[in-house]
């Protein structure tokens, strides 16, 4: 599991394709969950947490970039 901090070092393409690889993992995750064939219950919990995780940086950014700007 990432931490906040994990993040903060990345810039925001980088941050992108984190969230949109994490987006694809949790659709296989919950497609294996549904079939009943999921190995580590416990990462679909990770996975989002780590897709908020980065949604919140992302508006942090957006925030303090659109405070600069004013």
């Amino acid at each position: 599991m990432a931490t906040i901090d994990d993040f903060r070092n990345n810039t925001d393409d980088q941050l992108t394709d984190r969230l949109s690889e994490l987006k694809r993992e949790q659709f296989n995750l919950r497609f294996q969950a549904a079939t009943n064939q999921i190995e580590k219950p416990s990462r679909v919990r990770e996975v989002r947490r780590d897709i908020a995780r980065i949604k919140t940086l992302q508006t942090e950014r957006a925030r303090a970039a659109q405070a600069a700007k004013a």
